[in-house]
């Protein structure tokens, strides 16, 4: 081995849809001093046959890239790198600060792979990962979320009237405006939830808590969120 330095949905969730894929390229390796990159094309010289390792669950691709193999692990990154990007742009409100972030997390997760026991999936390993380091930043330098960091409406059927368009993107816009008040944990805990859909055991694991804990701060940012929502109920 190399040398390493439930429940309902609650009010107001409705406006917002499930987060859109980032978009650019994904980095092929972050072992250490690897610049990243975008992929190189398949080829019969490679030391792997791409499609092979794409066919392995992330178990086996862990198991394989803490024994040295970067491709194992590029196949990680580019399996989980664009979700993960959303989540932290939803919690820093800022597209480079994120990019930052998931970078560092992939880098730390490199190092620390004889770490992962398998005790939960690696998805919510990077998950754990890159929402403390998220949480971190922010408590570091707390700073409102912009408001166009979340995802937009869909399109209103054409069939809409002009004044049912224009109540739902108050709704949405009310909503944005309710989520920059929240605390950053209970922002997290929402987020986690509501837009990437994890259950209260993965985030009880990303979140290093309870899972009541987890139930206390999504019941006070649904509570929030819901009074800030009255007005369109």
């Amino acid at each position: 081995m190399r040398n390493r330095p439930g429940p309902p949905a609650p009010y107001g969730a409705e406006f917002l849809p499930a987060p859109q894929p980032a978009t650019g390229p994904v980095p092929r390796r972050c072992g250490p001093g690897v610049a990243p990159g975008p992929d190189p094309p398949d080829g019969p010289d490679g030391p792997h046959d791409l499609n092979d390792l794409n066919d392995l669950n992330d178990g086996m691709l862990a198991v394989r890239a803490s024994e040295g193999d970067d491709d194992a692990f590029a196949a990680l990154v580019r399996r989980h790198s664009r979700r993960l990007l959303a989540l932290a742009q939803h919690l820093l409100g800022d597209r480079a600060d994120a990019e930052d972030a998931v970078q560092e997390a992939f880098l730390s997760a490199w190092r620390r792979l004889p770490e992962f026991h398998h005790t939960a999936s690696f998805g919510t390993w990077m998950y754990r990962i890159v929402t403390n380091r998220c949480l971190n930043v922010l408590r570091r330098h707390p700073r409102p979320l912009p408001l166009d960091t979340l995802p937009e409406p869909a399109a209103a059927d054409a069939g809409s009237s002009p004044p049912r368009v224009c109540e739902g993107d108050a709704a949405t816009a009310a909503l944005k405006r309710a989520l920059l008040e929240l605390a950053p944990d209970l922002r997290a805990c929402w987020v986690l939830r509501e837009l990437h859909e994890l259950h209260y055991e993965e985030i009880a694991h990303v979140l290093g808590t309870s899972e009541q804990t987890v139930r206390g701060r999504l019941f006070r940012a649904r509570r929030a969120l819901t009074e800030a929502m009255r007005p369109w109920r």
